[in-house]
């Protein structure tokens, strides 16, 4: 079970992702068949409108590639999430347009209902398309929520040395000496799930793309999806304090910022301080 939790992690290092995506085979042949329309086109031999017609598809197949990544990878940061769901939304689109331009011509008899079918099934795919890229960008949001809350909340902190054990109406910082090692955290992970019968409900481990496009180090961190004040937050904080593992809760505002409760467990996250010295050259 622990192994699964790890490689269910939304957000996780992995393989960053860029809305430029190398051209694959599909979208190769579709731009030589482009070219090889045009010249057609100029020559009289085909209509402009199946240049059209094939540009678009060009257009839909790096719109696909793009999802595939995105929807797939295993790193993905604020504004790729954003341009994940315009791409869901734009495909949904063009495929309705399909099955009503079928749906045309089928009530008009110029092809049979069977070919209804393919347009429908496209049109089917691309809203489940669109409905796993909404969930996968407000999980996306909510890392990213709890990002903002927790640098505005440690940087504070930073400035005033605070008691072991803080409290308040918006967050409480724990500042055990205990070290979150990989035992650590599987030890935690099974005695969450030996207490609640379920998995910790963990949604960032580690460092991700939106921490670091917010120029934060999260690595060896974790951050729990828990309300500090339900039953699952009460046992994970005491649970932390016992094993002197270092916590932030946060319970859902911080000052300025609305968040997500959560729990962010290890020590405060830092920044990630850009080397100053430029790269040497060549002579």
């Amino acid at each position: 079970m622990f192994r699964w939790l790890m490689a269910a992690v939304v957000c996780v290092p992995g393989l960053a992702i860029h809305a430029q995506t190398a051209d694959g085979p599909e979208i190769g042949k579709a731009k030589a068949e482009i070219e090889a329309l045009k010249s057609l086109v100029e020559a009289g031999a085909v209509p402009r409108a199946r240049l059209e017609i094939a540009e678009r598809e060009l257009a839909d197949a790096k719109d696909a590639a793009f999802l595939r990544q995105t929807l797939y990878g295993e790193d993905l940061t604020e504004e790729q999430s954003g341009e994940m769901i315009a791409v869901a939304r734009r495909r949904l689109a063009w495929q309705k347009e399909a099955v009503e331009s079928t749906k045309r011509l089928v009530d008009e008899g110029v092809i049979p209902r069977l070919r209804l079918t393919e347009p429908l099934e496209r049109a089917d795919r691309a809203r489940k398309e669109l409905d796993l890229a909404e969930s996968r960008a407000r999980l996306v949001q909510e890392i990213a929520g709890m990002a903002r809350a927790e640098i505005q909340a440690m940087e504070a902190s930073a400035a005033e040395p605070a008691p072991a054990l803080a409290r308040g109406p918006a967050s409480e910082r724990y500042d055990g000496d205990g070290f979150l090692s990989p035992h650590e955290i599987k030890q935690m992970v099974l005695a969450y799930e030996g207490r609640f019968s379920k998995p910790l409900p963990v949604s960032a481990n580690g460092e991700t793309a939106v921490h670091r496009a917010m120029g934060f180090d999260h690595r060896n961190r974790l951050d729990v999806a828990v309300h500090p004040d339900q039953a699952e937050g009460v046992w994970l904080r005491r649970y932390l304090e016992f094993r002197r593992v270092p916590f932030f809760a946060f319970r859902g505002r911080v000052p300025g910022r609305a968040t997500a409760a959560h729990i962010h467990v290890g020590p405060p996250s830092t920044r990630i301080l850009k080397s100053a010295n430029p790269a040497s050259g060549g002579e």
